[in-house]
């Protein structure tokens, strides 16, 4: 199974205690975040990685060339900054399969099982599976309802909440050919959460809500990112 990984943001929140570095870069324990993110889905069956990058890509292909271990790794180059939509819609002319694909967040890590989620999603008969925490407190991500189907009906903005509820874990499964029609043109600067998924609830596509209490956690935020090794010190 082949990966993009979404890993061109300008990280403005971590420059506190990264400054120099573009944020899947970020130092954990000598070893850059986006290195945990190849050792743990390398072992769960992904032999291809899709890297789109933008803001000092040049640091992390020198890192990692085109080879991770046994994973070939490719890249997918913004020219000017396409936001998390754009820069999926760039990465997904780079796919070698027309087999569903997973998609990351190039600063956060949930331990996802690989073959639980793609069994779900399967089941779901969905165009594209999110994989969801729950966020106690939550004011950083987007809600996420479902139906009895466990189908997404709803994702709402971020608000301030002392609330716990379930939010999108930033790991997806998609089916190769839902963005089809995206793909006939150059991307332009969207966000994946703030209008692809809407767009898709909006043309009744089947995504799917696939629950799980895994590990997560989110290095942008400097506060987060500091919690990262304990973290991953437990599945890498």
């Amino acid at each position: 199974m082949e990966a993009i990984i979404l890993a061109g943001g300008l990280g403005t929140r971590l420059r506190s205690a990264v400054p120099s570095l573009p944020k899947p870069m970020a130092p954990i324990k000598g070893k850059p975040f986006l290195g945990y993110l190849f050792d743990y889905w390398l072992h769960q069956g992904i032999k291809h990685f899709i890297l789109s990058v933008g803001y000092k890509c040049e640091v992390i292909r020198e890192r990692f060339g085109t080879k991770y271990k046994d994973a070939d790794v490719s890249y997918a180059i913004e020219n000017e900054p396409l936001g998390t939509g754009g820069g999926l819609l760039l990465a997904i002319k780079q796919l070698r399969s027309k087999e569903p694909f997973l998609l990351l967040n190039g600063d956060t890590f949930f331990a996802v099982n690989l073959n639980n989620l793609f069994k779900y999603h399967k089941n779901c008969r969905a165009d594209m599976t999110l994989s969801l925490v729950e966020i106690k407190n939550n004011k950083r991500y987007s809600g996420v309802l479902l139906d009895k189907q466990g189908l997404v009906y709803s994702i709402d903005s971020p608000t301030d909440s002392s609330k716990t509820s379930i939010a999108n874990g930033g790991v997806y499964m998609i089916e190769n050919d839902l963005f089809r029609k995206h793909l006939k043109r150059s991307p332009n600067k969207c966000s994946l959460e703030e209008e692809l998924l809407p767009q898709l609830l909006i043309q009744k596509k089947r995504i799917a809500g696939f629950a799980s209490n895994d590990s997560f956690v989110d290095i942008g935020i400097p506060h987060d990112y500091n919690l990262a090794a304990n973290v991953l010190s437990q599945h890498v």
